[in-house]
C-alpha cells in the first residue's frame, strides 16, 4: 500500500508541475457564478481501484483522461469546418469567410470525381463535378484553392483517400511556392484506404499497392514534415455506414494497428512515425457511450503501442483525434432539429477529450451547407467552450461509475473483435473475406429494424411528425456552371503546359511504381509540371491495377 501511494504521489507531482503552467487562454475558469473550480479532480490518494494503471492524470498514460494535462484550459480544440464546393475560386472564398468568422483551421471537402481520381469531362465525372466538394484536377486549382491563405499560419486537413498522394504533392507544390518549409507544414491527410475497403467504398488500387503508396507517404513525410500528421485513421465513415460505437472503435483502431506492422516492416521507426499518425472518429448521439468510446481508444491505443511494439517516445502513445459529429444522425424532417442534435454530439465530442472538431449543419442531409447554416454550425462549437463551462476542468466525467463501466465494457469488447480479425490473419484477409462488411451490414440493419419497429424513436420522424411538412430553410444548388468551367480550365492547362514535361514526368511514375522506390518525389515532380490527377492516377493503374470487391452476402 505503501508503495502503491508514493507511485501515486509522484504522478501526482508531475501532473503538478505540468499542469500549473501559465495558461495560453487568458480566460476566466471559475463557475457562472463565480466558484473557482480546480483544474482537476481525482481521488485524494492512491486506493482508488486501478487509478494509475486505468484512469491516471491527463497527459499521463494510459491517457485515458486526455494527452494533455490541464486539457482545454491551455488550448481549446481546433474547430475546423469541413468545406469545399463547386470550384476552387468558390471554396476559397468560403474558407475566408470561415477563418474571418473564428474558425481555427481548415478542411478541404473533395467532390467525387477527385475523391476517386478522374478529371472534369471524363465520362465517369458528368454531372458529380462540384457537387458534394470542390472539383481539384491539377495544381493550378489547388493554387486557386489556397489563393491569399497562408500555409505556414494554419493547419490544414484533407479528406481524401484513393488518390491522397497526388492532392499532398500538389500541396507540398503550393507552400514551395509560398516559401514555406515543408518541416513547418502544420496538417492532415485523411489517406486511409482501409476504411475505404470496409466502409465507404472509395478506392482505386488494390490493398497491398495501397498500402505500399502509405507507406511511402510516411517515410517522406517522416524525413521532410515531421509536424504533419500523414494519416487520419477514419472510424468516422465506419459508423456513418452503420456500425455501432464499440465497432467503430475496434475497426478503426484495429487498421492503425495495420499502418504501424506496415511502415516498421518497411523499416521505419515506429518513434519517428507514430507521433504523426491522428484519427478520425464519429460523435453520435448515445451521450455517454460517445465519451466513453473517446476514452477507451485513448487507452487501448496507449497500451498497445507501447505493449506490443515497442514504442519509448511517450507521443506515440498519445491517441490524437478530430472528431465530426455524425451526419446519419441528421433528419430531412424537421431540418431544424438538427442544430440541437449536433450540439449534443459535440458536447460528447468536448467531454470525451477531441482535439480537433467539426459540427454538421442542420441542412447537411438535404445539400451542401449554405453560409448560414454553417455560420450556426460554428458558432454551436463556440457556444460550447466559452459558455458552458466544460472547457474548465480536464476530463471532468473522469471518476463517474457509469463512465468508468462503460470505458472498460467497451475496451473488453474492442479486444474480442482484435482477436477475431487475427483469427483471420490481420485487417486486409479480412477485407477480403468480407467480414467488416458484414459486421456492419448486421448492426446497420438492426438498428433500422429497431426504428421501422418505433422502439428506437427519431424525433420528428417516427414521433413527433408534422403532417404536410414543408422545409423552409434555403437550399444551396449547385449547378453545372462549376463543371462547364473546369472542363474549360483543363483543355486552357493541358494546352498552356509543356507536354513534354509531362509525358516525362509520368514515365518516371509508372518506373518507380514498377519497383521499390519511393513513388511521392515523381509524383510531385509531375505535380509542378501541372499533370492532371486522372493521368497521374491512370499512370499508376498501369502497374498497380485496380480493385475489385467481392460480393459480400
Amino acid at each position: 500500500m505503501t508503495k502503491q501511494l508514493d507511485l501515486f504521489e509522484e504522478a501526482e507531482s508531475l501532473w503538478k508541475d505540468e499542469a500549473d503552467q501559465p495558461s495560453a487562454r487568458e480566460y476566466d475558469f471559475d463557475t457562472l457564478s463565480g466558484d473557482p473550480l480546480e483544474t482537476l479532480y481525482y481521488p485524494s490518494d492512491g486506493n482508488q481501484n486501478g487509478y494509475l494503471e486505468n484512469l491516471g492524470f491527463p497527459g499521463q498514460y494510459p491517457f485515458t483522461r486526455g494527452i494533455h494535462a490541464n486539457m482545454y484550459r491551455g488550448k481549446l480544440w481546433t474547430m475546423r469546418q469541413f468545406s469545399g464546393f463547386g470550384t476552387p475560386k468558390e471554396t476559397n472564398e468560403r474558407y475566408h469567410f470561415l477563418m474571418k468568422e473564428g474558425q481555427m483551421g481548415l478542411s478541404v471537402a473533395y467532390d467525387m470525381p477527385t475523391l476517386m481520381g478522374y478529371d472534369p469531362g471524363h465520362s465517369f465525372s458528368e454531372g458529380e463535378v462540384g457537387k458534394c466538394g470542390v472539383s481539384v484536377a491539377s495544381l493550378k486549382d489547388m493554387e486557386t484553392l489556397f489563393n491569399g491563405i497562408d500555409l505556414g499560419k494554419i493547419s490544414v486537413s484533407q479528406t481524401i483517400n484513393g488518390p491522397a498522394v497526388i492532392l499532398l504533392a500538389f500541396y507540398i507544390a503550393i507552400a514551395e511556392k509560398q516559401g514555406v518549409p515543408l518541416d513547418q507544414l502544420r496538417g492532415t491527410m485523411q489517406n486511409d484506404i482501409l476504411k475505404e475497403f470496409i466502409a465507404q467504398k472509395e478506392w482505386i488500387f488494390p490493398p497491398e499497392a495501397s498500402m505500399r503508396v502509405i507507406t511511402d507517404m510516411m517515410r517522406y513525410c517522416t524525413e521532410h514534415m515531421p509536424k504533419f500528421n500523414t494519416i487520419s485513421i477514419s472510424g468516422y465513415h465506419i459508423r456513418e455506414a452503420g456500425s455501432t460505437a464499440v465497432q467503430e472503435l475496434a475497426f478503426t483502431l484495429a487498421n492503425g494497428f495495420t499502418y504501424v506492422e506496415y511502415a516498421m516492416k518497411a523499416g521505419l521507426d515506429v518513434d519517428g512515425f507514430a507521433p504523426r499518425l491522428s484519427f478520425f472518429f464519429n460523435s453520435h448521439l448515445d451521450f455517454f457511450e460517445e465519451i466513453a468510446k473517446f476514452r477507451a481508444a485513448r487507452r487501448i491505443w496507449a497500451r498497445r503501442l507501447k505493449e506490443k511494439y515497442g514504442a519509448k517516445n511517450p507521443r506515440s502513445w498519445k491517441l490524437r483525434f478530430h472528431t465530426q459529429t455524425a451526419g446519419c444522425s441528421l433528419t430531412a424532417h424537421q431540418p431544424e432539429n438538427n442544430i440541437s442534435r449536433t450540439a449534443f454530439q459535440a458536447m460528447a465530442a468536448v467531454l470525451g477529450g477531441t482535439q480537433s472538431l467539426h459540427t454538421n449543419s442542420m441542412d447537411e442531409t438535404l445539400a451542401l451547407p449554405t453560409r448560414k447554416a454553417a455560420e450556426i454550425a460554428l458558432r454551436t462549437q463556440q457556444l460550447i467552450a466559452f459558455e458552458t463551462g466544460v472547457a474548465n476542468v480536464a476530463d471532468p466525467l473522469g471518476g463517474s461509475w457509469y463512465i468508468e463501466s462503460l470505458t472498460d465494457r467497451m475496451e473488453k469488447e474492442a479486444e474480442a473483435y482484435f482477436r477475431q480479425i487475427e483469427d483471420f490473419g490481420g485487417v486486409i484477409p479480412a477485407i477480403e473475406e468480407g467480414f467488416f462488411q458484414r459486421e456492419i451490414a448486421h448492426a446497420a440493419s438492426d438498428y433500422q429494424k429497431k426504428v421501422d419497429e418505433r422502439s428506437r424513436v427519431v424525433v420528428g420522424v417516427n414521433r413527433f411528425e408534422k403532417e404536410n411538412e414543408e422545409i423552409e430553410i434555403p437550399i444551396l444548388e449547385i449547378g453545372n456552371a462549376a463543371e462547364e468551367e473546369q472542363v474549360k480550365a483543363l483543355h486552357d492547362l493541358r494546352r498552356e503546359r509543356n507536354q513534354d514535361e509531362v509525358d516525362a514526368a509520368l514515365a518516371e511514375i509508372r518506373e518507380t511504381a514498377s519497383g521499390t522506390g519511393n513513388i511521392l518525389p515523381p509524383i510531385l515532380k509531375a505535380a509542378k509540371a501541372y499533370a492532371t490527377l486522372g493521368e497521374i492516377v491512370d499512370t499508376m493503374k498501369l502497374e498497380f491495377g485496380e480493385w475489385q470487391e467481392s460480393a459480400v452476402f
